[in-house]
């Protein structure tokens, strides 16, 4: 336990973070670009996106936990050296398939990074700290999702969209150096845990079972493997997920310590994060369609409209890590989710001749809910477990976080498409905004099934407890 503030592992934790949300939002905005520069289409291109999907959303507990066993700092410096390699390995990729393949390897890389940089963070300030570690990952974190889209731009304009890469190599560098050089002292802190055995089929469960549910949720990623029975593929998934239960609840040393759940600020945190993220996903994904084929606004002015969520989620970040620290995570995080209750009533009052306003509005509430919500959540997650699983509830949180977002999509598809069809009355019709006032009553509709989603995800985050957060020293029996 630290009793002062440890500034280069702190540092260090951040830079993991930065990394992170570059990767991902300056990928993003380098999509096109990449695609006409390895001569494939959007189709082939998205199979990049899903390579890198899988492998974050499905190894995360299990690099957490392993983490937690072996040493963290062990697993996040592996995490940069294989993100450091496999970025540089996307910028020479000679076709589409060498980058699947390159940017799936980016992506265990930038799981090992995720299971264990916020903890790390926490484990470099005094105890009692716990918002304002969280706090500096969230701001790091987003500020990479801020600066990527411009810097993307700019390096694809001016260099190569290769560069959107080979720039992220110094980066890596920099956090392989500092591991480096505390790696000593934090192996011997963590070496007593070491003969500790490993879940390795429960691992492999876990893992089976989290890829199933991604093809469930996601269109594209099943289309890429070629699964396209998903009544099958459900049955498979309930059956690992019995396996998989039976197993971990039998093992002397889990993966999935399934009695953690009896922790109830933890159980409640993980549904509140859960459920937000469902709705996050859901309002942005609509919203571009909107913006762009309904009110006809040009791409540069919706890149501002987008630029107010991570500006408002960078600038509360600290804040609401301090409150977290001084009041307990129930109040800021449920401000946060209030928040967002409130961006999804804006959305159900858009008309096919809206201002600006109004949409820019929902971006700006979504970067508050986001700046209250994020740092006491993830706070009251990874301390709310004993110390010994702070890898597993970080990896936790990302799956869910990602399993959240794919839901959020799929769902925000399927209600829009629904909608659609009733108010068009055209059976079995897609959605199009070329029939706008069909699809902004969609959007309507799709938006007041939103309030309610996020109404359940306050609830929750009320449900969590009003204490602060204080790792206990172990698992209470019926928590």
């Amino acid at each position: 336990m630290a009793v002062r503030t440890d500034r280069l592992l702190l540092i260090n934790a951040m830079i993991g973070s930065f990394l992170g949300g570059l990767s991902a939002r300056i990928f993003l905005i380098s999509l096109p670009t990449v695609a006409a520069g390895l001569g494939t289409d959007i189709i082939g291109i998205s199979w990049a996106l899903i390579a890198y999907q899988l492998a974050s959303i499905s190894l995360s507990v299990v690099f957490g936990r392993l983490g937690d066993t072996y040493g963290r700092y062990r697993i996040y410096g592996l995490g940069f050296v294989v993100m450091t390699i496999f970025s540089f390995c996307c910028g020479i990729a000679e076709n589409v398939s060498q980058l699947v393949v390159f940017r799936f390897f980016q992506g265990v890389g930038a799981a090992m990074n995720a299971s264990a940089a916020r903890v790390l963070a926490m484990d470099a300030m005094p105890e009692g700290s716990e918002g304002r570690a969280n706090g500096y990952m969230t701001l790091s974190f987003h500020s990479g999702f801020l600066v990527g889209p411009p810097f993307g731009g700019l390096v694809i304009d001016y260099i190569s969209w290769r560069w959107t890469f080979f720039l992220l190599v110094p980066i890596g560098l920099a956090g392989i150096i500092l591991t480096a050089m505390r790696f000593r002292e934090s192996e011997t802190a963590t070496a007593r845990r070491r003969h500790l055995s490993i879940d390795h089929l429960g691992a492999a469960l876990l893992i089976a079972l989290t890829m199933i549910l991604v093809l469930l949720l996601d269109r594209r990623s099943a289309e890429w493997v070629g699964v396209g029975q998903k009544g099958m593929l459900a049955l498979v998934f309930v059956a690992t997920l019995a396996g998989f239960l039976v197993h971990e609840a039998r093992v002397p040393n889990p993966v999935m310590n399934l009695s953690l759940f009896r922790i109830r600020m933890f159980t409640f945190t993980i549904l509140s994060l859960v459920i937000i993220s469902v709705t996050y996903s859901l309002l942005s994904f609509l919203i571009p369609f909107y913006l762009q084929d309904v009110l006809h606004f040009s791409p540069s002015f919706m890149g501002v409209i987008y630029l107010l969520a991570p500006m408002f989620t960078v600038s509360l970040a600290n804040l609401s890590g301090h409150l977290t620290d001084r009041v307990g995570p129930r109040l800021p995080a449920s401000i946060g989710v209030g928040m967002v209750v409130l961006a999804c009533g804006i959305g159900t009052i858009l008309r096919v001749d809206s201002q600006w306003v109004l949409p820019a509005a929902i971006m700006a509430l979504l970067g508050l809910g986001s700046g209250f919500f994020n740092t006491p959540n993830q706070a009251a997650i990874i301390g709310s477990v004993p110390r010994e699983h702070r890898g597993f509830a970080t990896g936790m949180a990302n799956t869910m976080f990602g399993l959240g977002h794919l839901v959020g999509v799929s769902l925000g598809g399927a209600l829009l498409t629904v909608m659609f069809q009733y108010y068009s009355g055209i059976p079995g019709a897609a959605p199009t905004p070329e029939n706008p006032l069909a699809f902004v009553s969609a959007m309507n509709a799709t938006y007041l099934v939103c309030v309610g989603v996020s109404l359940v995800g306050l609830f929750s985050s009320l449900m969590r407890g009003g204490h602060k957060i204080g790792a206990p020293r172990e698992i209470p029996p019926g928590a």
